[in-house]
Order: C-alpha cells, then sequence, then structure tokens
C-alpha cells in the first residue's frame, strides 16, 4: 500500500508538467508572491527610513485597514462569475499601484507612495480568494489537485524567502524605487499569463443573486455560534498580529539593533522565509493526523523565537531565530487552515475564508500599530517580548478549549478516499470534499435488506463502501454495485421518484449524503453539475453501467 501510495504521489505530481494551464497559474503566482513580498518590505524600510517605527506602522496600517474591509466583501466575486477575471484583474491594479509607487519614490513624493501602496496593498486581497477558485477548475484530477495544492504552499514559502533576498539586492543596487518598478513589471506578466485562461464560474446559474453583506453576516453568525471555530479564528488572527508585528520589527532589528544597512531587512527576511520553506517542505507528515498539538505547539515554538530574540544574540542568533519564527509559522498556518476546512459545513467555507482574510489583513495592521507604541514605551526588547506574549494570551483566553481543538473535527479519512474514487464528485475541490465527507452518515445493511424502493421519493444519495447491492427494475435484476460506485443521484438531480429498487446482496456499508448537502455540491459547482447532468442522462436514456461501457435496454434504467 505503502508503495503505491508512493506510485499516486508521483504520478501526480509528474503530471503538472503536462497541464499548460496549472502552470500558468503556478507561474503567475509566483510572481505575485515575489512582488507582494518584495514591495511590503520596501515600503516598510522606506517609511522607516524618513519617520522611523511610529510612520513605518502608519503606513502598515493605512495599507492594510482598507484590505481588511475588502478582503471578504470580495471574495464571493470569485465564486460568481469567472475567477479569472478576479485574478487578471487584480494583478494588474497591482502592477499600476506599483509603477506609480516607483514613480513617486523615485520623484521624492512621499505621500503619493504611500497612497499608491494603499491601493496595491488592497488589490492584493483579490489574488488569494481568485486562485482558490481557480485551480480546481484547471486540475484535471483529485490527485493532481492535491499536488498542486502542495506545490502552492511551497511555492509561497519558497517566495517569501526569495522576496526577501531580492528586496535586498535590489534596495542595495538602485534604491527603494527599483523594487516597485521591477515588482510592476512582474505583476504585468502574471496578468498576461492568466488572462488568456477560459474558465466558468464555480456557480452555477440557478445560484441565488450576489447578496454581499449577507453572505458575511452569514459566515459572521457560524463563527459565533461555534466555539472551537471562533478559537481557530481568534489563532489565525493573533498569528496575523505577530507577523504584521514582525515585519516591522525586523527592520529595527537589522537597522537600529544589529547597525546594518537598509538592504539588511531584505536579508533577515529572507532567513524567515528559509525556515519557512523548510517547515513547508515536511508540513507532509500532518496528513491524517490530528492537528491541536501541532498548532499549539507552532504556536509556542513562534513566541519562544519572538521573546528570545529580545536578548541580543548577535547577527548569527538572530538569523536562526527568524529562521525558526518562520517555520512555526507556516506549521501553525497549515495545520490551524486545514482544521478549519475541516470544521466549517461546505457551502459557507467561501465566506468563512472570506471573513478569516479580512480578520487577517485587521490583524496585520494592528500588528503593525502595537510595535510603534511598544517601542516608545520601552524599546525594541519590550516590542518583542510583548509581540511574544500574543499568541500564549490568545491561546490561555480559549482555556480547556485549546487542547481539545480538534476533538470535535476528525480526520474522515476513509470517506475522503471513499469519495474521491466516485466519478461524479471527482472535479470537486477539495475543501468541498472534506465537508461532504464529514457530513456522511454510515449505514449497515444485512443480507436482503431494502436501500431503495422504487417510486420512492428521493431524499439521500448513496456511496458504497463495502459489499454489493443489487439494483431491480420492476421486479427484474439489472446489475450489482460494489464499491467505488454510488446510487440514488437520478431522482435528486431530475426531482422524479427513485426509478430502481435497490437491495443488499451481500452484507453491506453504504454512506448516505443528505438531499439538501448533495444538491448543494453539485449544483455549486458548475463542472460537477455538468459532470452529473450527464451521468443521469446517460443511465436514464440506455441503461449502461457507469464506466464500463455496457448496456443494456432503453427501458431498464439505473437506480435512482
Amino acid at each position: 500500500m505503502g508503495t503505491d501510495s508512493g506510485g499516486r504521489r508521483r504520478r501526480a505530481f509528474g503530471s503538472l508538467a503536462g497541464n499548460k494551464a496549472l502552470l500558468r497559474v503556478l507561474v503567475a503566482y509566483v510572481l505575485f508572491i515575489l512582488s507582494e513580498n518584495s514591495v511590503w518590505i520596501a515600503m516598510l524600510v522606506y517609511a522607516y527610513s524618513r519617520g522611523g517605527a511610529t510612520v513605518a506602522g502608519l503606513v502598515a496600517v493605512a495599507q492594510l485597514a482598507p484590505a481588511a474591509i475588502v478582503a471578504p466583501l470580495v471574495a464571493p466575486v470569485a465564486d460568481r462569475r469567472s475567477p479569472v477575471f478576479l485574478l487578471a484583474g487584480g494583478y494588474l491594479v497591482q502592477a499600476a499601484a506599483m509603477a506609480a509607487a516607483a514613480a513617486a519614490v523615485m520623484a521624492g513624493a512621499p505621500l503619493v507612495a504611500y497612497a499608491a501602496a494603499v491601493v496595491a496593498a488592497t488589490a492584493v486581497t483579490t489574488t488569494r480568494p481568485a486562485q482558490a477558485a481557480l485551480i480546481p477548475s484547471v486540475a484535471a484530477t483529485p490527485d493532481q489537485l492535491t499536488a498542486v495544492n502542495v506545490v502552492v504552499g511551497w511555492l509561497e514559502a519558497a517566495g517569501m524567502a526569495v522576496a526577501g533576498l531580492l528586496a535586498g539586492v535590489l534596495i542595495l543596487v538602485g534604491g527603494v524605487g527599483s523594487v516597485f518598478a521591477v515588482c510592476a513589471g512582474l505583476a504585468v506578466v502574471a496578468a498576461l499569463l492568466v488572462a488568456g485562461l477560459r474558465v466558468a464560474p464555480l456557480t452555477s446559474g440557478q445560484e441565488r443573486p450576489p447578496a454581499v453583506l449577507a453572505d458575511v453576516g452569514e459566515g459572521l453568525r457560524l463563527a459565533v455560534r461555534r466555539p472551537r471555530l471562533r478559537l481557530m479564528l481568534a489563532l489565525l488572527t493573533a498569528e496575523a498580529v505577530v507577523f504584521g508585528a514582525l515585519d516591522l520589527l525586523i527592520v529595527i532589528l537589522a537597522i537600529s539593533v544589529l547597525g546594518r544597512p537598509q538592504a539588511w531587512a531584505g536579508y533577515l527576511n529572507f532567513a524567515c522565509g528559509a525556515g519557512a520553506v523548510l517547515a513547508a517542505t515536511v508540513s507532509a507528515v500532518l496528513v491524517g493526523r490530528r492537528l491541536g498539538g501541532p498548532i499549539l505547539g507552532a504556536a509556542l515554538a513562534l513566541s519562544g523565537a519572538l521573546a528570545a530574540l529580545a536578548l541580543g544574540l548577535g547577527v548569527a542568533g538572530t538569523v536562526a531565530l527568524l529562521a525558526v519564527a518562520g517555520a512555526s509559522n507556516v506549521l501553525m498556518e497549515i495545520a490551524t487552515r486545514t482544521l478549519l476546512q475541516r470544521s466549517v459545513p461546505p457551502q459557507l467555507i467561501g465566506r468563512i475564508f472570506g471573513l478569516l482574510e479580512g480578520l487577517t489583513m485587521a490583524g496585520y495592521a494592528l500588528g503593525a500599530l502595537l510595535v510603534p507604541v511598544l517601542v516608545y514605551l520601552g524599546g525594541s526588547r519590550l516590542a518583542l517580548l510583548g509581540v511574544a506574549a500574543l499568541l500564549p494570551l490568545a491561546a490561555a483566553v480559549g482555556g480547556r478549549a485549546v487542547f481539545g481543538l480538534d476533538a470535535t473535527a476528525p480526520v474522515p479519512v476513509v470517506e475522503i478516499a471513499l469519495l474521491r474514487s466516485l466519478p461524479l464528485f471527482a472535479e470537486l475541490p477539495a475543501p468541498a470534499i472534506e465537508g461532504l465527507a464529514a457530513a456522511l452518515t454510515p449505514l449497515h445493511l444485512a443480507p436482503g435488506a431494502l436501500l431503495i424502493q422504487q417510486g420512492s421519493r428521493g431524499d439521500a444519495y448513496y456511496a458504497i463502501a463495502a459489499g454489493e447491492l443489487d439494483v431491480l427494475h420492476d421486479g427484474h435484476f439489472l446489475r450489482r454495485y460494489g464499491r467505488g460506485e454510488g446510487v440514488g443521484e437520478i431522482a435528486l438531480l431530475r426531482d422524479i421518484p427513485r426509478t430502481a429498487s435497490v437491495i443488499a446482496h451481500s452484507a453491506a456499508t453504504v454512506y448516505e449524503l443528505r438531499r439538501d448537502l448533495f444538491l448543494t455540491a453539485v449544483l455549486g459547482h458548475a463542472p460537477t453539475q455538468l459532470r452529473a447532468d450527464r451521468i443521469a442522462g446517460a443511465r436514464l436514456a440506455t441503461g449502461g453501467a457507469p464506466g464500463n461501457g455496457q448496456a443494456k435496454a432503453p427501458d431498464a434504467p439505473e437506480p435512482g
């Protein structure tokens, strides 16, 4: 089994080279990560050089506050129309704003530069929601989709590391303005790479019309009702505060504490990113595991590294501790976001993650604002210790719930594998698959037990996990189903009575998926809806068994 799993992983990653659409998206995302992180470092250095920590903090807040508001409002756009529109448009706006910032810096117009940076930071919030909606639409198989998600996580960590090095070199060679100019060009190339893709929206035409405030409100209500969900959002927000503060603290460490040139702010960011790359590489060990322990361990390691920075351990010690901080941050974020996906109903995932994007931006802004206050009160050492205390405080507020963070969110490994084996759900994005898997109800059937009665109302879909089921139409045997097949979709999709009866041939285990969840998943994802319509139409027209090319008389339909 281990060898087979390894072979599947190699095939999945190898298949990426043949998917040109995915490669274009990934290359564009690399350019985005480089530009996003590089201009952020450059603007903090520019603002710090003109007014110290106070001005740098205020400029960071000015960039992040609008982004925090826009993020949850813009996320549904990627679902309601082609995500290419939002992704390419966002890249172009970022390019224009970066070019304007470059011109302003070179012309000695700081207020114009700050305003352009605000526009660029706000446009950044379009990228990740659009990316999340686009990748499932261009991935060819579920395994390929999983491989892409792993690659994206690694690229983000690697891009953060390289961006620090890139910003440092560009500042050294051409000054802060050159960073904005180069990154504007990268953003233009990213827009051109994705603009030519033709991808349909992930929602069907039967979806209700846009209601942005209602979407945001529904996500907020869910977070209020679920304590563990609130705790996960709180931990991720506290983590964002820490890293919003750390971006500015790195500038202070480089220039004021270590006494190095401005370019060293980029080099220290590279050290932080290098730790993140290492953590992203080994994060595969989290698959299939409980995540509460890793989340707490990573949070404590991050806080410990920041506290140790206050001891003033020199260049080597600072570099090593920043690498630990970067690694801890990535592990905590991957584990918490994964657990969050497993804890949210599939139809609300987009809204919750839009809310999280807004909270993250607000956290970055708060962290950038916190540093000048702490520096004023007690210098860089107090700032480091104060920021280091944030995550432990957030965990302490959660009380005992922290130790059972994933107690009510078991990893549905078997159910996910079963759903992924069904052609009907092959094109659903990974979060939707996990949400459906968590909603499945197991049913154990004795030999001869009736599962579906011909002519009855369709109220559920059934995925077969073990055993065999016989299909009968008007009392006549049609065929036998086994593991990896499903029954019951026709009555749900066409809103008609069951077209055949299904009886357990042997002892069997099936997983029941309720009508409302089935329809939400299928009708809410355009490629899956199209596949479902084709499957249902073919079964009703010919009675052909799915996937084996056999055919029966037209009056012998498959079970629905």
